[in-house]
């Protein structure tokens, strides 16, 4: 995402390039929200703690633009808001909100598998089995975060192949949200090996054409990693 991009136009960008998004170089800025939203998630930033940009600019020896675009998208996110006279502050985000995301975002992710088993090109089969066994391969290696960069591009996949350009586009902006929660969940161990098995479920049911099968796959893969998260946040 360029800095002058507002999250709309991001966000549909997204849609029309999903399966190229694990070539993208990771930016400055996405550094820095990866760190903060870390922070937050961990607790190290509580609610309500002031997010001052200079601050931050100091402790990550960067300029203020790139802490003002990940700011940015941290509040688009939900992880942080802006009040009047304060600026940026970490937001609370409640149990009841959390769990009303990832329900949102199980639904949107089945529509999108249901409709990929149905509208998946024969080309675009195969290249989500190259992602899967991507994928495989890193769960042996024990790196959370490359194996949460492919992830996404599994997932993108599975957005470009429902061909429905508007779902894709509600579905991403909803993993904005709770992107954070997601990637944190890898650091629980064995969770990769888990995770690849649950998308084998989801490829096999894509590649064979079944609908339900995908959509149900998947509802239950996005289910496990809603508890992957409650246990990882009951560890810290």
């Amino acid at each position: 995402m360029s800095l002058n991009e507002s999250p709309e136009r991001s966000t549909r960008s997204e849609a029309r390039s999903a399966q190229s998004d694990g070539a993208k170089r990771i930016t400055r800025a996405e550094e820095l929200r990866l760190a903060l939203a870390d922070d937050i998630i961990s607790g190290a930033l509580a609610p309500g703690v002031t997010l001052d940009e200079t601050q931050l600019a100091q402790r990550f020896n960067v300029s203020r633009t790139p802490v003002r675009e990940a700011l940015r998208q941290l509040t688009a996110g939900g992880l942080v808001e802006t009040r009047p006279h304060r600026g940026a502050v970490v937001a609370s985000l409640s149990h009841e909100r959390l769990n009303a995301m990832f329900e949102a975002m199980a639904e949107l992710e089945a529509i999108c598998a249901g409709l990929a088993a149905e509208r998946m090109s024969a080309a675009e089969r195969q290249a989500l089995q190259a992602i899967h066994e991507e994928l495989r391969k890193l769960s042996y290696l024990g790196d959370p975060q490359r194996f949460h960069e492919v992830n996404e591009t599994f997932h993108n996949a599975i957005y470009a192949g429902a061909h429905s350009a508007h779902i894709a586009e509600i579905t991403l902006a909803t993993r904005v949200r709770v992107q954070p929660f997601r990637r944190a969940q890898f650091r629980n161990l064995g969770r990769l090996a888990h995770s690849h098995a649950e998308h084998d479920r989801v490829v096999n049911a894509i590649v064979r054409g079944d609908r339900a099968g995908a959509a149900a796959a998947m509802r239950e893969h996005i289910i496990l990693v809603r508890e992957e998260y409650e246990l990882y946040s009951d560890s810290i």
